[in-house]
Protein backbone atom coordinates (compact mmCIF):
# COMPACT_ATOMS: atom_id res chain seq x y z
CA UNK A 1 0.00 0.00 0.00
CA UNK A 2 1.37 3.40 -0.95
CA UNK A 3 2.07 5.86 1.83
CA UNK A 4 1.48 9.56 1.25
CA UNK A 5 4.36 11.94 1.82
CA UNK A 6 3.98 13.82 5.09
CA UNK A 7 5.04 17.47 5.23
CA UNK A 8 5.81 16.98 8.92
CA UNK A 9 8.68 14.67 7.92
CA UNK A 10 10.57 17.73 6.59
CA UNK A 11 10.96 19.08 10.10
CA UNK A 12 13.82 18.04 12.40
CA UNK A 13 12.88 16.63 15.79
CA UNK A 14 11.16 19.18 18.03
CA UNK A 15 9.81 21.40 15.24
CA UNK A 16 6.50 21.78 13.42
CA UNK A 17 6.11 22.86 9.79
CA UNK A 18 4.15 26.07 9.20
CA UNK A 19 4.78 26.59 5.50
CA UNK A 20 6.63 25.05 2.54
CA UNK A 21 7.58 27.09 -0.53
CA UNK A 22 9.38 25.90 -3.66
CA UNK A 23 11.26 28.61 -5.58
CA UNK A 24 13.30 27.39 -8.57
CA UNK A 25 15.87 24.94 -7.14
CA UNK A 26 15.30 25.92 -3.48
CA UNK A 27 12.78 24.52 -1.01
CA UNK A 28 12.07 26.96 1.83
CA UNK A 29 10.52 25.45 4.95
CA UNK A 30 9.20 27.65 7.75
CA UNK A 31 9.37 25.97 11.17
CA UNK A 32 8.36 26.75 14.73
CA UNK A 33 9.43 25.01 17.97
CA UNK A 34 6.85 22.66 19.44
CA UNK A 35 7.71 23.33 23.06
CA UNK A 36 6.05 26.22 24.86
CA UNK A 37 8.85 27.07 27.29
CA UNK A 38 12.62 27.44 27.38
CA UNK A 39 15.29 27.10 30.08
CA UNK A 40 17.51 30.00 31.19
CA UNK A 41 21.18 29.03 30.60
CA UNK A 42 22.27 30.71 33.86
CA UNK A 43 19.77 29.60 36.50
CA UNK A 44 17.99 26.74 34.65
CA UNK A 45 14.63 28.30 35.45
CA UNK A 46 11.87 27.55 32.94
CA UNK A 47 10.09 30.47 31.36
CA UNK A 48 7.01 30.71 29.13
CA UNK A 49 7.04 34.51 28.88
CA UNK A 50 8.16 35.55 25.37
CA UNK A 51 10.01 38.82 24.97
CA UNK A 52 10.44 38.83 21.16
CA UNK A 53 11.06 36.64 18.13
CA UNK A 54 13.79 36.41 15.52
CA UNK A 55 14.61 34.23 12.52
CA UNK A 56 17.32 31.60 12.08
CA UNK A 57 17.99 30.33 8.56
CA UNK A 58 20.11 27.15 8.64
CA UNK A 59 20.57 24.84 5.65
CA UNK A 60 19.26 21.29 5.72
CA UNK A 61 19.56 18.09 3.68
CA UNK A 62 18.54 18.45 0.00
CA UNK A 63 15.11 17.31 -1.21
CA UNK A 64 14.42 15.93 -4.71
CA UNK A 65 17.49 17.58 -6.18
CA UNK A 66 16.76 20.95 -4.56
CA UNK A 67 18.55 22.83 -1.78
CA UNK A 68 16.58 23.14 1.45
CA UNK A 69 16.63 26.34 3.51
CA UNK A 70 14.89 26.36 6.87
CA UNK A 71 13.40 29.47 8.44
CA UNK A 72 13.04 28.87 12.17
CA UNK A 73 10.98 31.27 14.27
CA UNK A 74 13.16 31.38 17.38
CA UNK A 75 12.16 33.22 20.53
CA UNK A 76 13.66 35.32 23.28
CA UNK A 77 12.25 34.79 26.78
CA UNK A 78 12.13 36.77 29.98
CA UNK A 79 13.81 35.08 32.96
CA UNK A 80 11.58 35.59 36.00
CA UNK A 81 13.96 34.11 38.58
CA UNK A 82 14.54 36.79 41.22
CA UNK A 83 18.22 36.01 41.86
CA UNK A 84 19.23 35.46 38.22
CA UNK A 85 21.36 38.18 36.65
CA UNK A 86 20.10 37.42 33.14
CA UNK A 87 16.82 39.08 32.29
CA UNK A 88 16.44 38.00 28.65
CA UNK A 89 17.74 34.84 26.98
CA UNK A 90 17.45 33.16 23.58
CA UNK A 91 16.04 29.67 23.41
CA UNK A 92 18.50 26.96 22.46
CA UNK A 93 17.61 23.82 20.58
CA UNK A 94 18.81 20.26 21.01
CA UNK A 95 22.49 20.24 20.00
CA UNK A 96 21.87 17.01 18.06
CA UNK A 97 19.38 18.93 15.89
CA UNK A 98 20.76 22.48 15.59
CA UNK A 99 23.81 23.76 17.45
CA UNK A 100 24.08 27.23 18.92
CA UNK A 101 25.02 29.68 16.11
CA UNK A 102 24.86 26.70 13.71
CA UNK A 103 24.32 27.50 10.04
CA UNK A 104 23.53 23.87 9.17
CA UNK A 105 21.37 21.27 10.88
CA UNK A 106 23.34 18.53 12.59
CA UNK A 107 22.15 15.93 10.08
CA UNK A 108 23.61 18.07 7.27
CA UNK A 109 26.73 18.82 9.32
CA UNK A 110 27.31 15.06 9.68
CA UNK A 111 27.22 14.60 5.89
CA UNK A 112 29.60 17.55 5.40
CA UNK A 113 31.96 16.07 8.01
CA UNK A 114 32.07 12.68 6.29
CA UNK A 115 32.61 14.28 2.88
CA UNK A 116 35.55 16.21 4.32
CA UNK A 117 37.05 13.07 5.81
CA UNK A 118 36.57 11.01 2.66
CA UNK A 119 37.52 13.47 -0.08
CA UNK A 120 39.32 16.43 1.49
CA UNK A 121 38.76 20.10 0.75
CA UNK A 122 38.35 20.92 -2.94
CA UNK A 123 37.07 17.51 -4.20
CA UNK A 124 34.49 17.33 -1.39
CA UNK A 125 33.36 20.89 -2.07
CA UNK A 126 32.78 20.11 -5.77
CA UNK A 127 30.89 16.90 -4.90
CA UNK A 128 28.78 18.71 -2.26
CA UNK A 129 27.72 21.32 -4.85
CA UNK A 130 26.54 18.55 -7.17
CA UNK A 131 24.53 17.08 -4.28
CA UNK A 132 22.87 20.52 -3.78
CA UNK A 133 24.68 21.05 -0.47
CA UNK A 134 26.95 24.00 -1.39
CA UNK A 135 29.89 24.36 1.01
CA UNK A 136 33.38 25.78 0.52
CA UNK A 137 36.56 23.74 0.88
CA UNK A 138 37.66 25.92 3.84
CA UNK A 139 34.36 25.24 5.60
CA UNK A 140 34.77 21.50 5.05
CA UNK A 141 38.18 21.55 6.73
CA UNK A 142 36.86 23.66 9.60
CA UNK A 143 34.04 21.16 10.20
CA UNK A 144 36.54 18.28 10.25
CA UNK A 145 38.78 20.17 12.65
CA UNK A 146 35.94 21.17 14.96
CA UNK A 147 34.48 17.67 15.21
CA UNK A 148 37.73 15.82 15.79
CA UNK A 149 39.40 17.94 18.48
CA UNK A 150 39.62 16.30 21.90
CA UNK A 151 36.80 13.78 21.49
CA UNK A 152 38.43 10.72 23.02
CA UNK A 153 40.43 11.82 26.06
CA UNK A 154 44.20 11.53 26.48
CA UNK A 155 46.47 10.71 23.57
CA UNK A 156 49.23 8.12 23.75
CA UNK A 157 50.51 7.32 20.25
CA UNK A 158 50.25 9.98 17.55
CA UNK A 159 51.51 10.70 14.04
CA UNK A 160 52.39 14.20 12.86
CA UNK A 161 53.01 15.47 9.34
CA UNK A 162 52.33 18.41 7.05
CA UNK A 163 49.56 18.65 4.46
CA UNK A 164 48.52 21.18 1.81
CA UNK A 165 45.63 23.60 2.25
CA UNK A 166 46.67 24.85 -1.21
CA UNK A 167 49.30 22.74 -2.88
CA UNK A 168 52.60 24.55 -3.37
CA UNK A 169 51.41 27.63 -1.45
CA UNK A 170 49.83 27.08 1.98
CA UNK A 171 50.64 24.18 4.30
CA UNK A 172 49.37 23.09 7.68
CA UNK A 173 50.03 20.30 10.16
CA UNK A 174 47.83 17.29 10.84
CA UNK A 175 48.00 15.19 14.01
CA UNK A 176 46.48 11.69 14.03
CA UNK A 177 45.72 9.33 16.89
CA UNK A 178 47.36 6.14 15.64
CA UNK A 179 45.65 3.96 18.24
CA UNK A 180 42.15 5.09 17.27
CA UNK A 181 43.13 5.63 13.60
CA UNK A 182 41.53 9.06 13.42
CA UNK A 183 42.60 12.68 12.92
CA UNK A 184 42.94 14.71 16.11
CA UNK A 185 43.55 18.26 14.93
CA UNK A 186 44.64 20.42 12.02
CA UNK A 187 47.14 23.18 12.84
CA UNK A 188 47.13 26.32 10.65
CA UNK A 189 50.79 26.06 9.59
CA UNK A 190 53.86 23.84 9.91
CA UNK A 191 55.95 26.23 11.98
CA UNK A 192 58.03 24.73 14.78
CA UNK A 193 56.49 27.00 17.45
CA UNK A 194 52.93 26.07 16.48
CA UNK A 195 53.60 22.33 16.72
CA UNK A 196 55.61 22.69 19.92
CA UNK A 197 52.83 24.72 21.57
CA UNK A 198 50.21 22.08 20.76
CA UNK A 199 52.42 19.17 21.81
CA UNK A 200 53.26 20.85 25.12
CA UNK A 201 49.55 20.77 26.05
CA UNK A 202 49.40 16.98 25.61
CA UNK A 203 51.95 15.52 27.99
CA UNK A 204 50.25 12.10 27.93
CA UNK A 205 51.80 11.40 24.51
CA UNK A 206 54.51 8.75 24.75
CA UNK A 207 55.19 7.82 21.10
CA UNK A 208 55.27 10.13 18.07
CA UNK A 209 55.57 8.91 14.47
CA UNK A 210 56.90 11.50 12.02
CA UNK A 211 58.76 11.79 8.73
CA UNK A 212 62.52 12.26 8.52
CA UNK A 213 62.33 16.07 8.35
CA UNK A 214 64.04 17.86 11.21
CA UNK A 215 61.36 20.45 12.05
CA UNK A 216 58.87 18.22 13.82
CA UNK A 217 61.65 16.28 15.52
CA UNK A 218 62.94 19.45 17.15
CA UNK A 219 59.43 20.46 18.26
CA UNK A 220 58.85 17.02 19.80
CA UNK A 221 62.20 17.05 21.59
CA UNK A 222 61.45 20.42 23.20
CA UNK A 223 57.79 19.86 24.08
CA UNK A 224 57.91 16.12 24.94
CA UNK A 225 61.47 15.26 25.99
CA UNK A 226 60.39 11.84 27.30
CA UNK A 227 58.43 10.80 24.22
CA UNK A 228 59.81 8.20 21.83
CA UNK A 229 60.17 9.37 18.24
CA UNK A 230 59.77 6.96 15.37
CA UNK A 231 60.77 8.14 11.92
CA UNK A 232 59.44 6.98 8.57
CA UNK A 233 58.94 8.03 5.01
CA UNK A 234 55.88 9.30 3.19
CA UNK A 235 52.52 10.12 4.70
CA UNK A 236 51.03 8.67 7.85
CA UNK A 237 49.80 5.30 6.64
CA UNK A 238 47.59 6.99 4.06
CA UNK A 239 45.76 8.92 6.76
CA UNK A 240 46.49 12.33 5.25
CA UNK A 241 45.47 11.83 1.65
CA UNK A 242 41.91 13.02 2.17
CA UNK A 243 42.97 16.36 3.62
CA UNK A 244 44.79 17.85 0.62
CA UNK A 245 42.75 20.82 -0.51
Amino acid sequence: MQQRFSIASLAPSGFAVDEVEVVADIVRVRLRPRRLSAVCPDCWHKSRRIQSQYMRRPSDLPLSGRRVELTIVARRFWCDAVLCGRRIFCEQFDKDVLARYGRRTQRLETIVHHLGLALGGRPASAFAHRLMMPVSNDTLLRVVRRRTVDQHGDLNVIGIDDFAFRRGQTYGTIVCDLEQRRPVTLLPDRALDTSRSWLAKHQSISIVARDRGGGYGEAIAKALPDAEQRGGSGKLDGSLSGFSA
